[in-house]
Parts: C-alpha cells; structure tokens; sequence
C-alpha cells in the first residue's frame, strides 16, 4: 500500500504571532507576597520584614538589559517570496 504525500493548503504569508513576549517583572511575585503578608498579619506585621526586604533589593537591584526585537517575521518574509512562487509554479 502506498501512501498519498500529505498536501498542505496554501499560505498567504509567513509569519509568527507575538515574537516579542515580554518577561514578566521578577519582583511581582514577592510584591504579592508582601501584600498577602499584610493581609494575614496587618501592616505592622513583624513577621513581615523579611518579605519587605527581599521586595527592596529587587526593586532596588539595576533594570536587567533590554533585549533587542526579534527579526523572525522579517527573515519569513524575505523567503516567503521563494517558498510560495515554487508552490505556485507546479
């Protein structure tokens, strides 16, 4: 038995869907910490300062470098241009 090759339909364009996610802020989850912290214990909670701590080293800790955009979209357009005029051609 021999299989017919899987035909796909064809694509108006190459490209993917958000490339540039962006990273969550590492200090979101110790700020909810700290405020799930104050709910359980109030404001003036002693059990507290050490959750408050570790919130201001990371808020005062140096932004990490911004990384540059993604280019993918850009590089599937350049060979969108050869792979769709080759499906077309046959």
């Amino acid at each position: 038995m021999t299989q017919k090759p899987i035909r796909l339909p064809p694509l108006r364009s190459l490209r993917v869907r958000q490339p540039n996610r962006h990273e969550p802020n590492p200090c979101l989850t110790i700020m909810s910490s700290v405020l799930a912290c104050w709910a359980s214990a109030g404001y003036q909670g002693r059990g507290c300062t050490t959750v408050e701590q570790a919130l201001r080293t990371c808020m005062d800790a140096p932004p990490a470098p911004a990384k540059g955009s993604n280019t993918i979209n850009y590089h599937l357009a350049r060979f969108s241009k050869r792979l769709i005029s080759q499906g077309k051609k046959k």
